[in-house]
């Protein structure tokens, strides 16, 4: 995926990495920083986005575990997209961003599976991108139904295929992504 994709990477947050303990987090850190390295390599776009949370919450903007992971750190001229909701593009910049750039492919990783990533990947399809979720790039923790590992299973198989009209979303590891 080169000339028009850009590598959206969400809520990768201290707060949720090292605060909640994501599920399988440094391995899922390993990933993206090798997306990046790719896409730094080929000249591809990386936005990051970033959740501001609510007074008292782990992300709470301006704390420490609002600080995007230091481990996956923007450059200067990486554009950070803050949000308050799941949706990326809910009362944001992200869609002026894509478009400044020339977007229409979304690599899509990061955090958590089945709120952010999830609703802004269909978000994504709905609004005309074609997207890519990568399946070992995007993490979450357990809630009182499901263990971690089976969120991220059932929203890898759930999304695989999804559309709206000609646009999808593609689903696959980190080593099959092409940039």
């Amino acid at each position: 995926m080169t000339g028009d994709a850009g590598l959206l990477i969400i809520d990768v947050q201290v707060g949720i990495i090292d605060g909640f303990h994501a599920y399988k987090g440094t391995e899922v850190l390993e990933q993206i920083n090798n997306l990046i390295g790719r896409a730094r390599a080929s000249h591809t776009p990386i936005i990051y986005v970033q959740h501001d949370g609510s007074q008292g919450d782990p992300l709470e903007a301006g704390t420490e575990g609002w600080q995007i992971h230091p481990a996956i750190k923007p450059h200067a001229d990486d554009p950070i997209v803050r949000k308050r909701a799941p949706d990326s593009f809910f009362e944001t910049t992200l869609q002026s961003e894509l478009q400044q750039r020339g977007i229409k492919r979304l690599i899509i990783a990061g955090c958590q599976t089945e709120y952010c990533v999830d609703t802004t990947s269909r978000r994504a399809v709905s609004m005309g991108y074609d997207v890519t979720l990568v399946s070992d790039a995007h993490t979450t923790v357990d809630n009182e139904l499901l263990p971690a590992s089976q969120i991220i299973a059932h929203h890898n198989a759930l999304l695989r295929g999804f559309d709206a009209g000609s646009h999808s979303i593609s689903v696959m590891p980190t080593d099959d992504v092409a940039l």
